[in-house]
């Protein structure tokens, strides 16, 4: 597996990631729009497969409409609670939409990922788990957690994935933690350091 990182437009600077696995790729977190994903695409010589998002707020979904218009077939994954938090945006219903549940895994080439639903920036906030990586999106940040001041956002809620981060055994220490934007880091140290991941 390939994990390719880019950051969305200026002044949000979303962290974006094109996954390549076996011939196939999946982007996470259209934040760039499909004229930077294309040349990524054709140097692995990959076929886009999925689109996955971490949430539905505009500085994650920004190149989503041309992505998906570039790549009709791939199927987008999302939580059916944020489905209308893409604000300007709203997903429709579609034959290309996967609503996704906690703990589903898909398949990207041969890499297995599973999302982990972790609500409290939005209702449908999500992780993705694959192959020693947590792309976090705004859920948990380096030294921080994500806001809850927007529409939908809940602070108890979103205190609770983040326990459910700190407590699951199954996720070790050394487990890489990319979030959507800033800094990356392991859960390891957010464990220790981190004053939201304490409660």
């Amino acid at each position: 597996m390939k994990l390719l990182h880019l950051t969305g437009p200026a002044p949000y600077f979303t962290n974006s990631f094109l996954l390549v696995s076996g011939g196939e790729a999946a982007i996470i977190d259209p934040a760039p729009d499909a004229a930077r994903f294309a040349p990524l695409l054709e140097k692995e010589n990959a076929r886009l497969t999925h689109i996955l998002l971490t949430h539905g707020h505009f500085d994650h979904v920004y190149g989503l409409d041309s992505v998906r218009a570039a790549w009709p077939a791939a199927r987008l994954c999302l939580f059916r609670a944020d489905a209308v938090g893409t604000e300007d945006r709203p997903v429709k219903e579609s034959p290309e939409i996967l609503w996704l549940t906690d703990g589903q895994t898909l398949t990207v080439g041969q890499a297995e990922l599973t999302v982990l639903h972790t609500p409290g920036h939005t209702p449908g906030s999500c992780c993705w788990l694959c192959e020693g990586v947590l792309v976090s999106g705004d859920t948990l940040f380096a030294g921080s957690a994500g806001r809850t001041d927007l529409p939908g956002g809940d602070w108890e809620t979103l205190m609770r994935s983040l326990r459910r981060l700190a407590d699951d055994p199954a996720l070790p220490d050394e487990l890489r933690v990319l979030p959507g934007h800033g800094a990356f880091t392991t859960l390891g140290l957010e464990r220790a350091q981190n004053p939201y991941m304490k409660g």
